[in-house]
Formats: structure tokens, C-alpha cells, sequence
């Protein structure tokens, strides 16, 4: 298992695993580090078929206080030496010298933990500002301690939401509520938070942990890791649609493959009133989009 300089990652019995925010001296502050760990811990570790879901969570007081602004140069890691038109960016946004001096970091993580086919549950411990409030938009559900703080800052420092907040963020809580937070630029409380719909609930501070492990557990537990994959990929994908046959396409054959293989194992257990044995495998999921 590859060790992190600015995390922590630990998975228990159950498959599921906590990812903890590790630079408490410095509130957990996201910097370029952080951003490269990030991306590869939902990329590589969290897609091994031993773990089953993943709680992200903070160390110490804080969940993650938003960009290091102690780095020298430009603090997001872009090359200002660049000047990118869109077409230009769209057509090589992957390849040098973009995918380093312009792609913002932040929204790399949110991509790699959307395109995660596990449910991720985000235990928002502390102050969550800027990156450390977006980055929780890309996580399935956000539940939320009593002490949490979140802000969508940006305004303050003169720049724009980021880590493809613009997309979570209004399917989420509705566009007027977004673009509230977002104009206002205010620390929310946590039940400001949980008003907007932001977070699921909220807990006390020693009780949030063991509630998201426990909220883990209730989704992967004798559950098909294949039926959960393709429900997370579907409940994204065809929310956006443009019509109900797009939705009705991709869960035909999502109900086939599911229905020849781990749904056999699942009437089976249900008939004979026993534990299912799925062997499905979130990494081996069926091709039910175009390519």
C-alpha cells in the first residue's frame, strides 16, 4: 500500500475505508501535495476491489481550511507564463503544457472521486473553506459536525468557484442557493449547511466519524458491488439527460447484465433467506453508454 505524506488511509473489515486529511498544524490546508495524493488515492487505492466504500474525514480541529496561501509563486501551481484561448485548452487540456500550468488541481481530485463507482461519504469534521468545501461536492453524501464551518470564499480572494464546484454545487442545493453562497462569500454554519441541503445531517463532534462509517457500512454490507457502481454512474448520468429514453436505455442493459449475473445470486439468497454472495466487482463494470 503506498504511504502519503499528506493523508492517511485505512480500510477496516467491512471494506470500507476512512481517508483522513493529514497536515493538523496547518488545518489541513490543500496544497499541491495534497492535490497530487488526492487524485491518486481515488485513482489507484480506493479502486482495489477490497474496498467497498471510502469516509473522508480531517485530522485534528479542521476538515481542510482551503488552498495553502503560503506557497511561494502562484499558490494554485499554473504557469503564468501561458495564455490559453478555450479551443485551444479544450483540444489539449490533458496533454503539456495545460495539464500542469493550467488545469486547476482541485477539480483533477473531484473528477477522480466522481469517477470513483463506490459510494464516498464526506465527515466534514471543521472549518471546510474554498477547496476544502468543494471538494466535498463530488462526494455521494456530506455529513457534517456541529462544529464544521463552510465557505464558498472565492469572492473574497478574487477568483472563481473551482474543482468543478459550477456542477455539483446547484444539483445539489438548486441554483438560487448556489449562487447565494457563492455572491455572498460568507462562512455558513453548520446549520446553515444543513438548511441548504448541503449536508445530510449533522452530529456531535465525537459521534460523526462512527455515524458515516456506520451510514458505510448500511450501503456495501451484503450488497452487489456491481449493482452499486452502475446505480452511481446511472443516478449521475441520466439526472442530466435531456430525455427519459437515454435513462430507459442504460438501465435496460444496466437490469441485464446485473439480472444474469449478481441478481441471480440476490433472488437466490432472497428466496432461500440467506446472506447473498455477490462476486461482482465495481472495477469490472458492464459498458451500458456509448463510448
Amino acid at each position: 500500500m503506498t504511504t502519503y505524506e499528506t493523508l492517511d488511509w485505512d480500510v477496516d473489515e467491512d471494506g470500507v475505508a476512512v481517508l483522513t486529511l493529514d497536515r493538523p498544524d496547518a488545518l489541513n490546508a490543500f496544497d499541491l501535495t495534497m492535490a497530487r495524493e488526492l487524485e491518486q488515492v481515488f485513482l489507484t487505492d480506493a479502486r482495489d476491489d477490497a474496498v467497498r466504500a471510502v469516509v473522508v474525514t480531517g485530522s485534528g480541529r479542521a476538515f481542510c481550511a482551503g488552498m495553502d496561501l503560503s506557497a511561494e509563486g502562484n499558490v494554485f501551481g499554473l504557469d503564468e507564463s501561458l495564455a490559453p484561448t478555450p479551443e485551444d485548452f479544450r483540444q489539449q487540456y490533458d496533454e503539456p503544457p495545460y495539464a500542469e500550468g493550467v488545469r486547476d488541481t482541485g477539480g483533477k481530485v473531484t473528477l477522480a472521486i466522481h469517477a470513483l463507482p463506490k459510494p464516498v461519504i464526506g465527515a466534514i469534521n471543521g472549518a471546510a473553506v474554498g477547496i476544502g468545501a468543494t471538494m466535498t461536492l463530488a462526494m455521494d453524501i456530506r455529513l457534517a459536525s456541529t462544529n464544521a464551518r463552510i465557505g464558498f470564499v472565492f469572492g473574497r480572494l478574487g477568483i472563481v468557484p473551482e474543482a468543478c464546484s459550477t456542477w455539483f454545487l446547484p444539483r445539489i442545493v438548486g441554483i438560487q442557493q448556489a449562487l447565494e453562497w457563492v455572491y455572498s462569500a460568507d462562512i455558513l454554519t453548520a446549520e446553515q449547511a444543513h438548511a441548504g441541503r448541503l449536508v445530510r445531517s449533522l452530529h456531535e463532534p465525537d459521534e460523526l466519524l462512527p455515524a458515516a462509517l456506520d451510514l458505510a457500512r448500511s450501503f456495501v454490507v451484503d450488497r452487489s458491488p456491481t449493482a452499486l457502481g452502475l446505480a452511481k454512474q446511472m443516478l449521475y448520468r441520466n439526472s442530466a439527460a435531456e430525455h427519459p429514453l437515454e435513462a430507459h436505455l442504460s438501465d435496460s442493459l444496466a437490469m441485464f447484465y446485473t439480472s444474469i449475473a449478481d441478481g441471480k445470486e440476490g433472488v437466490a439468497a432472497f428466496l432461500e433467506k440467506r446472506s447473498p454472495e455477490f462476486k461482482g466487482k465495481a472495477t469490472e463494470l458492464p459498458r451500458i453508454y456509448p463510448a
